[in-house]
């Protein structure tokens, strides 16, 4: 099974969207939205640009791991 997102409600009675691995762990966790709505746009934001993101290793000092 692929991952997946799931929407939620939050105990202050906002959504929130989180991604799940194929395994089940939670890997992400969003914001605070008002709306269903604006979670869905906020998905759509978060999976459009992790195809663009730059990943940054911050355990040697500072450097950018290449995408192969």
């Amino acid at each position: 099974m692929a991952g997946r997102y799931e929407i939620f409600a939050d105990e202050t009675g906002g959504f929130r969207f989180r991604l799940k691995a194929s395994n089940g762990d939670v890997t992400a966790t969003s914001e605070r939205y008002k709306t269903i709505s604006s979670v869905v746009q906020g998905i759509e934001r978060f999976w459009k640009n992790t195809a663009t993101i730059r990943v940054e290793d911050l355990t040697q000092g500072e450097g950018e791991l290449g995408r192969t």
